[in-house]
């Protein structure tokens, strides 16, 4: 976890709704990113209900949310609109994002090792630091926790 705020590098990227995301002179008192490993799986599925599901509490904690993972728009497009997300998700087929927030890993899964996104959460002030961060995140009540820790600091 980040014991202190670290400036984040500017990015923009692609994201649904046919918008590129821009960190720099986001309004949001915080925004979080959260990147997850892939769209219609069965944890993935159950966090991102999780941030809709008290998507409400983060506004009103002036806090935006996006997911982040490697899936094309046309994937997220769909995975938001059958689960009615009210926030955008954002693409990084590429890995950019990936990279920069140092989320990709080796795992293993069913027996081979393969390289994907470690489910991490991070939260940036307005002023672009980087206040907190998750790594290897597990699912259950991890939502929460962030919710937790935006709603303290507003």
């Amino acid at each position: 976890m980040a014991d202190s705020p670290s400036p984040v590098t500017d990015f923009s990227a692609a994201m649904t709704g046919a918008q590129t995301f821009q960190l720099a002179g986001r309004p949001a008192r915080h925004t979080v990113l959260f990147f997850y490993p892939k769209d219609n799986t069965p944890g993935c599925t159950t966090e991102n209900i999780a941030f809709r599901d008290l998507h409400e509490q983060f506004q009103a904690a002036g806090t935006e949310i996006y997911g982040v993972s490697r899936d094309s728009l046309r994937s997220h497009e769909s995975f938001k609109t059958k689960l009615g997300l009210p926030f955008e998700l954002i693409s990084d087929p590429e890995e950019a994002l990936c990279e920069q927030f140092g989320v990709m890993k080796m795992k293993q899964m069913y027996g081979k090792t393969v390289r994907g996104i470690e489910r991490s959460t991070f939260v940036i002030d307005a002023n672009g630091q980087l206040v907190k961060e998750w790594r290897g995140v597990k699912v259950a009540g991890h939502v929460d926790e962030v919710l937790e820790f935006v709603a303290r600091q507003a």
